[in-house]
């Protein structure tokens, strides 16, 4: 009976790797929805060689990280939001946790505390000698403790999930999942945090860029780039009300915040927007929004900075838009505003097509344009070099 019984687990073994397939065509086996493995790599940017990797444990996946400087404790910390067993299809998860790391001399980390929380960690950002944490839909600002960071102040009135977190001053930027930015204002004297603005577009928010203090730009999942603005007198109404954001629900528009975004500029880039920052691609540019994608895609927006180069980019891409179509037939215009109208964007890849043309075509566009081949060219030149 044993050998028999010993035949069949070996004929089953047999089987099982039969079945599998193989993992040079196929790749290894996929875990089960659910099952992460992650780290935390501190890399030296001199050299780009791995100082240190903290490999995460309990089925934690690392999800956002920040630097944070507690005045209690008198240094500068590392942050890192991680969630337990989190799924995406519905999004669900067994808690997580934020982890607090402290600078060593040599340039590694090591853990101090770890902090449990009730949902999964979507945004980390330091606000006034604090942390502040999206936590499902909640927001929350939590202050140093010995043993874990201690919570503070919360506000669950988001509609979601929150995906970016950014503050200046009192007020705080946050984004939602679905539906776009809220601007959130901190009142210190009693501290809490309540919603004063927000938008009237659900977007699906994938990455967001404080512009100046009533300004910010993102990018959703849908390929969107988008600049938002509070209005003058709302931004100054909101600093001075007496009320202290007291009648905030009483005033509620559209069964969301009291005051509403202004859209200031719209383009449809095409691919997922994944990050957005502002910087210089060489030395002595100009200061420009730069922003990558899924598809690998790295571009900038760069601003005008005189009404003449606004007039020029205009009417060359009117006149791109009329003799140069897309191969495929379809309209620009209704591709850069698949989602939303496009506004106060001028396409420079389609005007960089201006040096593909024929030539009896440039003289034409050219002489509509009161210039000539090469002034027109010589412009997108030194417009380009103004970038990189």
């Amino acid at each position: 009976v044993e050998g028999e019984e010993g035949e069949e687990e070996e004929e089953e073994e047999d089987e099982e790797e039969a079945s599998m397939t193989p993992a040079e065509q196929f790749g290894a086996p996929k875990a089960p929805p659910g099952t992460w493995a992650s780290c935390l790599r501190i890399v030296d940017p001199a050299d780009a060689t791995t100082k240190q990797v903290v490999e995460m444990t309990g089925n934690e996946g690392a999800l956002c990280v920040c630097h944070v400087y507690f005045p209690a404790a008198k240094e500068l910390f590392l942050a890192v939001g991680t969630a337990v067993g989190l799924t995406f299809a519905p999004r669900d998860c067994d808690g997580g946790y934020i982890h607090l790391y402290r600078y060593l001399d040599d340039g590694t980390v090591t853990l101090v505390h770890k902090t449990p929380l009730d949902g999964a960690p979507g945004a980390l950002c330091a606000f006034k000698g604090r942390l502040l944490v999206g936590c499902g839909n909640a927001l929350r600002l939590y202050d140093f403790g010995k043993k874990k960071l201690l919570r503070k102040v919360e506000n669950r009135n988001f509609p979601n999930f929150i995906t970016t977190i950014h503050a200046s001053g009192e007020r705080i930027y946050v984004g939602d999942v679905q539906e776009s930015f809220h601007f959130v204002r901190y009142k210190r004297e009693d501290g809490s945090m309540y919603v004063v603005a927000d938008d009237v577009q659900p977007r699906h928010v994938t990455a967001a860029l404080p512009l100046d203090y009533d300004t910010v730009a993102g990018g959703d999942k849908f390929g969107n780039i988008f600049v938002q603005r509070l209005a003058a007198d709302i931004s100054e109404e909101i600093e001075e009300d007496p009320t202290g954001g007291k009648n905030v629900g009483a005033s509620g528009v559209l069964n969301g915040a009291p005051h509403k975004v202004e859209q200031v500029v719209q383009f449809h880039v095409g691919e997922t927007v994944c990050a957005l920052t502002k910087g210089t691609l060489q030395a002595g540019g100009l200061e420009c929004i730069i922003y990558t994608t899924l598809m690998g895609t790295v571009g900038a927006l760069m601003p005008f900075v005189s009404r003449e180069d606004v007039d020029f980019c205009t009417h060359l891409e009117m006149h791109m838009r009329q003799d140069a179509p897309p191969l495929l037939g379809r309209d620009h215009m209704a591709f850069r505003s698949s989602y939303f109208p496009v506004k106060d964007v001028i396409d420079g890849d389609l005007c960089e097509q201006f040096t593909t043309l024929a030539a009896d075509l440039q003289r034409r566009i050219a002489e509509d344009m009161d210039r000539t081949p090469s002034e027109i060219l010589k412009k997108l030149e030194d417009l380009r070099a103004k970038v990189a």
